[in-house]
């Protein structure tokens, strides 16, 4: 049974993540970089915010960080209690995820990769995907926690698995936004009401996440509320496509959103949402995606 659960990293995702872990378990213990964060989340909801050396002496322990080197930073030199799970939600690299898988087996911790999708929105209200890989006797024994946020969660293969399938997902995403962006500003130039085209076309074939959500929630309204940063996009895409170059793939698609979202992301600040794409199409062709 599991008493105690930990989770590490408490940016967008793991703050609202990890709030859902409370009052299911004996123990949830939080930890952040930034330790007043940890400290906030324990006020706030009732976790207990606790030293890194503790939070991994939990029976699962949850990480949600910027990128898989973030993670093998934090494991380097940590001492783990056999027979815990490390369940390693960041958007990573399969190759990492491998190599975390055995070098945690060797001290008798299982490790799974875990990526989450559905937004902030999703976190808050417990209903992400997460879709798994590792070892299925690890999925059985983390699953009650996971099931704290997580509405669909699904074991989709062997370690590493998991992250190669969120990476593929994200680059879909970028690739149906990237052909929206430029469909609009096709209609825009030829003075086509935007609002009533997408009407038509979410009850058409040309539907996509992009169109239903995206546009009319992030970009027709000007708004680029920062929920999924751009550069995280970008990493993300770039997974992808390393993935299609290791099985020697021919991927043109695939290759020229890489480039897309990259470009836009050395471009625009930091700090800006994924949506913000869009300024670098309206930047080239002088529209305004509204």
């Amino acid at each position: 049974m599991i008493q105690s659960v930990a989770f590490i990293g408490l940016g967008a995702m793991g703050y609202r993540m990890a709030a859902h872990l409370v009052n299911q378990f004996e123990q949830v213990w939080v930890w952040n970089r930034n330790f007043s964060k940890a400290e906030q989340h324990a006020q706030q909801y009732g976790s207990q915010a606790v030293e890194l050396s503790q939070a991994v002496q939990a029976d699962v322990i949850f990480s949600c960080l910027p990128t898989s080197q973030d993670v093998v930073d934090l494991i380097e030199g940590l001492s783990l209690k056999a027979g815990s799970v490390w369940v390693d939600c960041t958007s990573g690299v399969p190759d990492i995820a491998r190599v975390l898988h055995t070098q945690l087996k060797a001290q008798g911790v299982g490790f799974l990769d875990a990526p989450v999708s559905g937004q902030t929105i999703g976190a808050e209200q417990g209903t992400l995907t997460v879709m798994i890989g590792g070892d299925a006797e690890d999925v059985q024994r983390a699953l009650p926690a996971m099931q704290c946020f997580g509405q669909l969660i699904q074991h989709v293969g062997e370690p590493g698995a998991g992250f190669a399938v969120k990476a593929v997902n994200n680059m879909l995403l970028a690739v149906n936004l990237c052909a929206a962006l430029e469909g609009f500003s096709t209609l825009k130039a030829h003075g086509v009401d935007l609002n009533n085209a997408l009407a038509c076309i979410n009850a058409s074939s040309g539907k996509s996440a992009a169109t239903e959500s995206v546009l009319p929630q992030r970009i027709l309204n000007r708004e680029f509320p920062l929920t999924f940063a751009l550069p995280l996009l970008a990493k993300d895409t770039g997974i992808a496509l390393d993935l299609a170059h290791q099985a020697k793939l021919a991927v043109p698609v695939i290759a020229q959103t890489q480039s897309l979202v990259q470009a836009a992301s050395n471009q625009i600040d930091q700090n800006s949402d994924f949506s913000t794409l869009a300024y670098l199409y309206e930047h080239w062709n002088k529209i305004t995606i509204e």
